[in-house]
């Protein structure tokens, strides 16, 4: 008996996607993109900031889950932020789904060497305008980490500590801890 291998169809639309999010792919304008680009430190500083982000849900007890590279909806395209927070009510609303339905509350993106500058603002706003309320740039590279929220856009730069504004209050880093 020989066994045949079937692959699944790529999705066709964004509804598609959202039935079955491709692992390592957004749904972006109308097509299917592959996340790529990750770079050894990138990898580095995302685990780095999700195990901190875990470990301060846990421990000042605001509950809730940490997620990496998890599905989720903005208005129009399927995104997968590289670390995001999810706190305790819309894990109980939400936590069994295979797409989050919104952009999560707080959200963090490991800027690559291949992204460019425009289109990870362009994505910070779309977190933003589709239920998101904070959302961290982290530039590994250059060492800056941009914090912004509808009200609240500031750069840390290395020797400098950030902090959350909006959601997980009261947890912060350094960028020296988290970039190093």
């Amino acid at each position: 008996m020989t066994a045949t291998l079937v692959f699944p169809q790529p999705p066709q639309s964004l509804d598609d996607w959202l039935q079955n999010p491709l692992e390592q792919t957004e749904w972006l304008d109308g097509n299917l993109v592959e996340k790529n680009g990750m770079t050894l430190k990138h990898g580095k500083v995302q685990a780095r900031l999700a195990a901190r982000w875990e470990a301060y849900a846990t421990t000042s007890e605001p509950g809730g889950e940490i997620y990496t590279d998890a599905p989720c909806r903005t208005q129009q395209q399927g995104r997968r932020p590289d670390v995001a927070y999810l706190p305790p009510e819309l894990v109980t609303e939400y936590g069994d789904v295979a797409v989050l339905p919104q952009s999560f509350p707080l959200s963090a993106e490991i800027v690559s060497p291949t992204d460019r500058a425009e289109e990870v603002i362009a994505r910070a706003v779309e977190y933003l305008q589709s239920g998101g309320l904070e959302v961290w740039l982290v530039f590994p590279e250059s060492r800056w980490l941009i914090v912004v929220t509808a009200t609240y856009r500031q750069i840390f730069i290395a020797g400098e500590t950030v902090s959350t504004q909006t959601t997980l209050l009261g947890f912060s880093i350094g960028v020296d801890e988290l970039l190093a």
